[in-house]
């Protein structure tokens, strides 16, 4: 029966010089970095983005470091062995032995916007709203690397479309990198990229990135298969939903404060 579900057989990596190994992963996390500098420069051209191109490499370089200083950051106090990584503090930044947390990207982003909308004396919510729109077909790109990875892998499952991944056990299970890939990447980039010139109040947008990314992640999470350390809350919920409520209930509030005052 198990023979007649797809077996995830792609190598992580592309190729190997020497010690030198060039891995999807890495290959798609970095695109992602250089799609969103495309998308910023033609926000930049459109009138969207009134911020100067000349700075822009470097705008993308403070997104870089803190997406990756973010997301580490927070898996390893939220998700890893914290008391573990203190014996040995250097073991936080090997992001090369994996985990890395989407909200805590989030939270490194929000910190470098804040940073540069002081330095540059701009709206933090004009950059929130451009960042917003250049973010989600990294993560779709971010978890396609995923899946070639094998990790992050769903839940159990008899649907046809089932895969049996090399780490996961002899049970098929839901390529849930894929449905988020398609999610939060695809659809919640298309549905931003529409609304953009609709919704005119300024910091709409990266609330409404808030809204949908966690509605969709959180739908996402009921096939993903839970960290293994971190288990179910009240039964049913995964750490990522709970995070997701959080920014949910975030983006709604905000959304809501914002409007009233305008009105």
């Amino acid at each position: 029966m198990l023979e007649a579900y797809f077996n995830h057989t792609f190598s992580p990596i592309i190729f190997e010089l020497g010690p030198l190994q060039v891995r999807w992963y890495g290959i798609l996390y970095m695109s992602g970095f250089v799609i969103c500098y495309f998308i910023l420069k033609k926000l930049i051209r459109d009138k969207y983005f009134d911020y100067p191109v000349a700075k822009l490499d470097n705008l993308i370089i403070y997104i870089v470091l803190g997406v990756i200083l973010g997301a580490r950051l927070l898996y390893v106090l939220v998700y890893d062995d914290f008391l573990e990584h203190l014996k040995h503090p250097w073991t936080v930044f090997a992001i090369w032995q994996g985990g890395l947390s989407f909200h805590g990207s989030i939270l490194g982003l929000l910190v470098v916007m804040a940073l540069v909308a002081r330095k540059e004396r701009f709206s933090f919510w004009h950059i929130a709203d451009t960042i917003s729109l250049g973010t989600p077909l990294g993560l779709s790109l971010g978890r396609i690397g995923n899946f070639m990875n094998g990790e992050l892998w769903g839940r159990t499952t008899t649907v046809p479309w089932a895969m049996i991944f090399p780490y996961g056990g002899p049970n098929p299970r839901h390529p849930s990198q894929l449905y988020e890939s398609f999610l939060e990447g695809f659809v919640l980039f298309t549905l931003l990229w529409l609304l953009r010139n609709r919704v005119k109040k300024e910091g709409s947008i990266s609330m409404l990135f808030l809204i949908f990314y966690g509605i969709f992640r959180f739908i996402i999470e009921f096939f993903r298969e839970p960290d293994i350390q971190m288990g179910y809350y009240l039964s049913f919920l995964t750490m990522g939903q709970i995070l997701c409520l959080l920014m949910i209930l975030s983006g709604t509030l905000l959304f809501l404060i914002k409007n009233r005052k305008s009105r």
